[in-house]
């Protein structure tokens, strides 16, 4: 296995397990009322999203410059799209587990907030 193939295996890993965990049928989560009224799932799923994109970031890191952030907008956008991909995935094929329109919005925001770190860092450094 090539270095560079190396790279992706921690992206590949988080993907897995984000797979794993938005799969999971409604009855296997956690029942306690303090997360709802917190709306923890929400952070669960900016932190989810927000690890996701970083992990497909990090084998591009000798090429952080201006040109790459073409390159991570789509990786912010795929995953973004991935998240409402798996909203209706919950809805219709997984066990007690429904589509949640804020769910996508933190999916949306954990997408993009590495985006606008990774833009930020190009412009600081030149």
């Amino acid at each position: 296995m090539s270095i560079r193939t190396k790279a992706f295996l921690p992206a590949i890993a988080w993907f897995i397990l984000s797979l794993v965990l938005l799969t999971l049928p409604g009855s296997q989560l956690p029942k306690e009322d303090w997360f709802d009224k917190i709306e923890l799932d929400k952070f669960v799923h900016v932190f989810l999203f927000g690890v996701l994109v970083l992990l497909w970031y990090r084998p591009w890191k000798p090429v952080w410059n201006k040109a790459f952030l073409k390159t991570a907008l789509i990786i912010s956008f795929i995953a973004f799209d991935y998240g409402v991909a798996m909203e209706f995935v919950q809805k219709y094929f997984v066990p007690n587990r429904s589509f949640d329109g804020w769910d996508i919005v933190a999916d949306g925001i954990g997408s993009m907030i590495p985006y606008f770190w990774m833009k930020r860092r190009v412009r600081l450094e030149g």
